[in-house]
């Protein structure tokens, strides 16, 4: 493996860093002398994230229970607290770890600086810095429309995370949810999050769904023998609805928690939306259109 990399995307404003699994995209945005001290934090911290974390894999991959294990490391940590209050399904602190990498990176970038915004994006799941009267737009992916869905989110909000799964993602997914988009107070916790709402979003034992032993696609998976999805064949309307409903219920019980603050779950050209999210009207809007 390859030691820790940095460097400039082509633009000049967006700096990649890439250690094994780990791929950011980070941008800062204020004066430039703040911005390039911002950025030289951000690498240093970049430097030892994924060997902190590969010390403490064996009990990260172990699942999360309501009261918290003690990490050592901060990003682990960070994990850790995303995934206990959830601990009463299934889930292990790997669920969190792009979030809560996001997290420790954007800590790092914002440390003693004056940024006007920040963000970093670990493959779709992002930790979001707003000063005071800015604003950041984000795309929203599983739409079926493409990246043409816009959200955006303002400081009063209280978002500073964003994070998406599905069966079609990068990682494995017990559900059969497109995407399921959640917005929360951390990167950690929308990723966490985010993997519960698309494991509910489910039709279990239908033909029309193929599974796979997780441990069979990565022996060291911390899914093991769980069933991961593969593949999602034809389904009706209504059996759509009612795989939607389940991921539905989840995203607003953890609203009414306040885990989250809102979601968006796409399956087959249908949507919900858990929460005050703009994106709503534009969904619901189009779903009618093309009803």
């Amino acid at each position: 493996m390859n030691g820790p990399q940095a460097h400039w995307l082509e633009d000049g404003r967006r700096l990649h860093l890439n250690h094994g699994p780990i791929d950011l995209i980070v941008e800062a945005f204020g004066e430039a002398s703040e911005c390039s001290a911002a950025y030289r934090q951000a690498v240093a911290r970049f430097q030892t994230i994924l060997p902190e974390l590969v010390e403490e894999l064996p009990e990260l991959r172990r699942p999360a229970a309501s009261r918290p294990r003690a990490f050592a490391g901060p990003t682990a940590r960070r994990m850790e607290a995303a995934v206990v209050p959830l601990a009463k399904q299934f889930i292990t602190p790997m669920a969190a770890v792009a979030g809560s990498v996001a997290d420790e990176v954007l800590g790092a970038l914002l440390a003693g600086r004056r940024l006007e915004r920040a963000y970093v994006n670990n493959g779709g799941d992002s930790a979001i810095y707003l000063g005071h009267g800015q604003s950041m737009t984000l795309a929203i992916a599983g739409t079926g429309h493409g990246l043409v869905d816009r959200l955006t989110i303002r400081p009063e909000d209280g978002i500073r995370g964003v994070a998406t799964s599905g069966w079609r993602g990068r990682s494995f997914s017990l559900g059969i949810a497109d995407a399921v988009t959640v917005l929360a107070r951390t990167g950690a916790e929308a990723d966490a999050a985010a993997t519960l709402i698309a494991n509910a979003v489910d039709l279990p034992g239908h033909p029309a769904v193929r599974r796979v032993r997780a441990r069979d696609l990565a022996p060291d998976s911390d899914l093991g023998d769980r069933l991961v999805t593969q593949g999602v064949g034809l389904l009706s309307a209504a059996e759509i609805a009612i795989a939607l409903e389940g991921g539905f219920a989840v995203a607003e019980e953890f609203r009414r928690r306040g885990l989250i603050a809102a979601a968006a779950l796409f399956l087959g050209g249908q949507a919900r939306i858990a929460g005050p999210m703009a994106l709503a009207n534009k969904v619901l809007e189009r779903e009618i259109a093309h009803a």
